[in-house]
């Protein structure tokens, strides 16, 4: 991985109405300029991660009782969301999450808000458009009548009006058609490429999520099991069996296998 990191979590711990414990020592590395997957079953903790690092997880009454997050290596946790976003980090959320009421361009117009300095919002919807030309189209439109593929369309649109520095995307395949997931995932690659957005992917679909990204994560019950270049982990057999369909159609979890050796990066 590049040396520079952006983004450092370090022995992070969550929990739930001060009873729940979600994340257990969890650490992890995005470089600046990387696209980093994280993958892992449903209830792994994958979304309550991007929670922690966008400063969401209050609204839902969790809260970091312990570790640190570093951006640009300055302290994350504890700061409000807004202050979180305007210093470059801007969350995609599950399930998209537009405005409904609002039309296309009024929702791009809402993110905005959520970035440093000034700037012609004209040239920022051209960006959007340019990637995604079916917005341009419904650009009047509220966003509640466009379809699921529009409406994450419209949810990274947002995001890049922001521009953030570093981009979390949370599970930006859901719900959608095969051809739109494609569709989706090589946009994905290009933000990273033209824009230098830096991405930190959660993702159920780890062949798409793997096939742009340059380092994986998987994580199991709170913690990171496994960590490596995607070349690496393409060539795990466990990876292969569990994530990657490659040896049947059963699906376990890592904690079933009894001969994986968990690597404790939460003990280092």
């Amino acid at each position: 991985m590049s040396p520079t990191p952006l983004l450092q979590v370090n022995n992070l711990e969550v929990e739930y109405n001060h009873a729940v414990l979600v994340l257990k020592g969890l650490s992890l590395t995005v470089p600046e300029g990387e696209i980093v997957s994280l993958l892992g079953s449903n209830g792994a903790g994958k979304s309550t991660t991007l929670k922690a690092v966008s400063g969401l997880l209050p609204m839902e009454d969790g809260e970091v009782t312990d570790g640190e997050i570093l951006f640009h290596g300055e302290p994350m946790a504890g700061k409000f969301p807004h202050e979180i976003a305007r210093r470059g980090i801007f969350q995609v959320m599950e399930g998209r999450r537009v405005f409904e009421e609002l039309t296309v361009e009024e929702n791009l117009t809402c993110a905005s808000y959520a970035r440093k300095g000034a700037g012609r919002l004209s040239s920022d919807f051209e960006k959007v458009y340019s990637y995604f030309p079916q917005l341009k189209a419904r650009r009047r439109q509220r966003a509640g009548y466009l379809s699921g593929g529009e409406q994450q369309m419209l949810a990274i649109g947002r995001a890049l009006v922001a521009r953030p520095a570093l981009m979390l995307l949370d599970e930006p395949s859901l719900g959608l058609a095969p051809v739109l997931v494609e569709e989706i995932f090589e946009i994905i690659r290009r933000i990273n490429r033209e824009e230098k957005t830096t991405i930190l992917l959660v993702e159920q679909n780890a062949n798409m999520a793997l096939s742009v990204s340059s380092y994986g994560y998987i994580m199991e019950n709170g913690k990171i099991v496994l960590d490596g270049p995607v070349a690496r982990l393409r060539e795990d057999r466990d990876v292969q069996e569990f994530y990657l369909g490659g040896r049947g159609d059963a699906r376990k979890s890592y904690r079933d296998v009894k001969h994986y050796k968990r690597r404790k990066r939460w003990l280092s």
